[in-house]
Order: C-alpha cells, then structure tokens, then sequence
C-alpha cells in the first residue's frame, strides 16, 4: 500500500481507462473478479484499522455497483473482529461478484437496510462504497440521497476506490456535491483525478492498493515521469554558462512581483539575472537584491538588446495592461526567445489570441479561464482537458496551477502533489516564473523545467509547512527553501 501520492511530478498517475485495462486483464487472466473484491476488501479493512484503530461501530452505504462487493468484503473483516456493523444500501440485491461476497456476508449474519442518518450518526467510520470509477454524469437520486446523508452525519469518511460523486478522471465532481472523504483508498493504481481539483478536496489522505495486479509495460506506457536533476556543475564554470534570465515587469504600486521574480531566477541557479522596470522598482533593486542587473530599456533598440542578450525571460510579474507593459509584450513576443509568460502578460495573450511555442504559460484557473474563453467552473470541471486545449491553442507548454497542477506539453501531461494551502499567498506564482526561467537558461528544455520548478516549488513549500505551519508562509520564504531540490548531489572534492 502506496502512501499518499508520489513524490516526482507525474510518476504514476492513471486514467480510469488504463485502470480498468489492468483490471479486466487480470481478471481476463488467472484471477477472477471475485479474488480481485476479496482483496480490495480486506486492503480496505486493514486501512480502516490502521487509520482509526479505536473504532468498534462501522457504516458501510453500498451503491450498486462493485464497491458494493468490495464493502461486503470489508463489513465481513470487520465482523470477524467483534466490529458492530451496519450495512446500508441504495439497493436490496447485486448481480455477479458483488452478488456472490454479499451472499458469503449474508450467510453470516449480515444484512443491508435502507438509509439512516441515525445509523450514520452513531458510527466511529462510515465507508463510502456508492459510486464506483465507472459513473458518468451526475449522481441519480438513489445515490445523491445517500451522498447528502454521509455529507451530514459529520462522521470520518473513508471512500473506497473514489469520493461518491467525484470525476476520477479530470479532477472534478460528477454534479453539484460529493462525498467528502477523510481517507481514500485507491484500488490497482492512483487515479489521475483524485490528486488535483476539486476531487483532490475531497479524497482527503490518498491511499493506493495495487491489489497485487502487475502493471503492463503496454498500458502504462503514458504515464509520464518528469526528471527534476541537473547536471553537475563543471570545476571551470562559470556564470556565463549558467544562463542569463532577463524579468520584465513591476509596474507602478507592483514593484514587488518583479524582485520576487528576478531574485527567484538568481537563487533558482541563473548564472546572471536582469532587470526591466520602471524607475521606482529598479532605484530600489540594489538595496533588496544587489545581484541583479538592470539594463536601459527606455527606448526600442535597448529594449531589443537587452533581449537579445538573455537566454530566457520572464514577463508578467507586476506588469498591469497599460501603454507601458503592451510594449514589453509586444517587444518579448517579436524577439523570439525563450520565455516564461504570467500574471497579466496572460490577460494580454488573451485579449489577442497567438502561438506562442517557445513560451511556457502558467495561469492560475482564472487566467486560463481567460486563455480559453470559458469559465472557471468549466476549467476546474476537467483540468486535465484544460490543459490541453490551452497547448493545443497556444502551442506553449503549461503549467495550470492549483491543488494538484497539470504540467502539459508535447511529451503529455505530468501531475505535481505536492504543495499545501499556506501556498495560497500573493507572490508565489512570481516566485514560480523565476525558478521556471533559470532552469530553462540553464540548459533544461521546456517541459522537464516546467516539471521540475513546479516540484522544487512545492515541495519548498511543504518543507516549510512541516516546520513551521502553514499559516504566515511567504514567497520569499520559498526562494530559500529549493536549494535542497536543486542540488541533489554534490561531486567528491577527492582527498
């Protein structure tokens, strides 16, 4: 049994479908279904004890469906070990599998009731075993009611394969409620959808149970794993080598942004980072961050230098949608180079639609709302496809933030769990658009950069929210924390 996500953007994360083909694979082969519930069952049980050893009265609402079997199992385990048990289902019998593990628990003692809240409310655990990974469209009214009825016994949840009522698939929920879960246990392989949106919120702890299923190499094959090293520096570096990120950005009231950025990219490992911005934020630069340059901008040809003199660079930090930063935009996008685009340089993109391959864009849902002319529901209904679409549309790689962000691009979709909500503070996406920049100057192509800085950042963040909570957490904060990410290892000095 698999902790809760994975620590490598990516690694391990499944559509329902390839879930489904290791499933009827392994019952295609020597297990039959039932052998495969047994199982799911008692991986359950063992979670369920190991999570709240203390519980003696268990609820289990059973759907349909083959997490009813699965939660037959289960109420058979705990049973056997002097649990009270309370069965409640939206149905009075099941076909199959299901059928066959419910009769073995029937011949025990056990039988299903109709839906209680009484029941519910009494119960130390409640287990979630409605709606399976196979439901489409919203919850019937059988299945809705008992959703309604485990969201209001204010009892801890454990969810079997899914939350009722989310989309396992594209992160977010199958109508308008689901199951909050406290503990989700995932059978065969993590699925995709309960690690980022609004299905992530409610899954709570996820757990994954292979089951004992082997994973064909044939199905796996799209499961994308992002490489977040960096090659060793040379003895001889030097900072010529390292890249040379240019910000531009801090329009008046919003000098903060830029700096955040510029000092992100220098402790992101850029060998030289400089600066464009108006008079104010750039007078205050060497005070708050000595190491960044700030070239002459003022007329077109200075403008056109500068860029041309950077490897990478990053606009949108503070940059508004005046006079001003329409002409920084408009000068980045006739240059050519590499870049990273955020805040309001994708408010500009989405005022005036264009390729862009050699960008990276990292909005928010908002912003990529914005991008696709839709709205956030629609973006947060299927990140996943969101993802795409904006690739698809602007040819840039992406990064969709948010609980669980989407790294998408020509090599597919990879998937960061990391990151907690003391995130959730101004200044980190300009602080993710620097360390983004200097991984791309120092030699990293589009995508593993965007996969690797969107690692290194939240796991940052995490790291500071272990020691110190996760309320108070700034974005400066996070620029001192990646150095642990960003160097690995270290060579051998030799004796």
């Amino acid at each position: 049994m698999a902790a809760s996500g994975t620590e490598l953007p990516g690694g391990g994360f499944f559509r329902v479908e390839q879930v489904r083909a290791l499933d009827a694979a392994a019952i295609a082969g020597a297990w039959p279904g039932r052998e495969l519930m047994e199982r799911a069952g008692l991986a359950a049980w063992r979670l369920l004890r190991q999570r709240w050893p203390e519980a003696r009265r268990i609820a289990l609402v059973l759907g349909a469906g083959n997490n009813a079997g699965d939660a037959w199992v289960l109420a058979r385990w705990a049973h056997l070990h002097g649990c009270e048990v309370e069965l409640q289902a939206t149905v009075s019998a099941w076909s199959g599998s299901a059928g066959e593990v419910a009769a073995l628990a029937q011949a025990r003692g056990l039988s299903a009731a109709a839906i209680s809240a009484q029941g519910l409310a009494a119960a130390d655990v409640v287990v979630d075993a409605i709606l399976g990974s196979g439901s489409r469209g919203a919850p019937r009214a059988e299945a809705l009611a008992a959703i309604m009825a485990i969201r209001a016994c204010a009892r801890p949840v454990l969810a079997l394969d899914l939350p009722s009522g989310v989309d396992a698939d594209r992160g977010g929920l199958l109508g308008s409620v689901a199951v909050q879960a406290d503990c989700t246990l995932s059978f065969v392989a993590a699925k995709r959808g309960l690690y980022t949106g609004a299905a992530a919120a409610h899954a709570g702890q996820v757990w994954v149970d292979g089951l004992g299923i082997d994973l064909d190499p044939s199905i796996t094959a799209a499961v994308q794993e992002a490489n977040a090293a960096l090659p060793l520096r040379a003895r001889d570096a030097h900072k010529g080598d390292q890249g040379h990120v240019l910000v531009l950005g801090g329009n008046h009231g919003m000098s903060g942004a830029a700096l955040l950025c510029a000092r992100a990219a220098a402790r992101g490992g850029a060998g030289r980072v400089s600066l464009i911005s108006r008079p104010l934020t750039v007078q205050a630069l060497p005070m708050l961050v000595p190491e960044i340059m700030t070239p002459p901008g003022g007329t077109d040809a200075e403008l056109a230098a500068a860029l041309q003199r950077a490897d990478v660079c990053v606009l949108g930090p503070g940059l508004a949608r005046d006079d001003w930063a329409q002409r920084l935009y408009a000068a980045v996008y006739a240059s050519g180079r590499p870049c990273v685009l955020d805040a309001d340089a994708l408010r500009l993109l989405a005022a005036q639609p264009c390729a862009w391959p050699q960008a990276v864009i990292t909005p928010h849902p908002g912003e990529a709302a914005a991008l696709l002319g839709v709205d956030i529901t629609t973006v947060q209904a299927d990140r996943f496809a969101a993802a795409a679409e904006l690739h698809r549309r602007y040819a840039a790689t992406v990064v969709l933030k948010g609980n669980g962000s989407l790294i998408h691009g020509a090599a597919g979709t990879a998937l960061c769990r990391a990151g907690n909500p003391g995130m959730a503070s101004a200044g980190m996406g300009d602080v993710l658009a620097g360390l983004l920049a200097a991984l791309r100057a120092q030699g990293l192509a589009a995508q593993p950069a965007a996969a690797a800085a969107v690692y290194m950042h939240a796991r940052s963040g995490d790291r500071l929210a272990a020691q110190r909570g996760e309320r108070g957490l700034l974005a400066s904060d996070i620029i001192e924390a990646w150095q642990e990410d960003l160097n690995p290892c270290s060579a051998d000095p030799g004796p």
